[in-house]
């Protein structure tokens, strides 16, 4: 289980550094503003906030995916500190959109489910 929690820890990590890209690089794109549901005056007025928070969420990955390579090398406690801080903070930040915008359930879901896992294969490699 410890092996399948550092790899959706890993993939969580992968698709907030996606999202970082589409918050902080390409939020003005028309990529991200079908992503998002946003339109060309919303994404310009809303700018700097997304690029603040697309570093938020490469903050996150890299706290998970140093967890990850840390645990892997034996470092087991320091490693899994940081993957459950980092997939922990994504988990609670889906939940967070989940509760405070209904109609976003669905990106919540698809921005939670991978920590979800991640946390539930953790904490069982760590019970049993």
């Amino acid at each position: 289980m410890l092996i399948a929690g550092l790899v959706l820890a890993g993939a969580a990590a992968l698709l907030h550094v996606f999202i970082f890209y589409l918050e902080s690089i390409a939020w003005t794109s028309a990529r991200a503003r079908a992503v998002f549901g946003t339109t060309e005056e919303g994404a310009h007025a809303t700018r700097e906030l997304a690029f603040n928070q697309g570093f938020y969420n490469l903050f996150l990955a890299i706290a998970a995916l140093l967890g990850v390579l840390l645990a892997a090398l034996d470092h087991t406690a320091v490693g899994l500190t940081l993957v459950f801080t980092g997939v922990g903070s994504m988990l609670a930040a889906a939940l967070v959109l989940a509760l405070s915008s209904p109609d976003k359930r669905s990106a919540a879901t698809k921005q939670g489910a991978l920590p979800l896992l991640s946390v539930l294969a953790l904490a069982l490699s760590l019970a049993f």
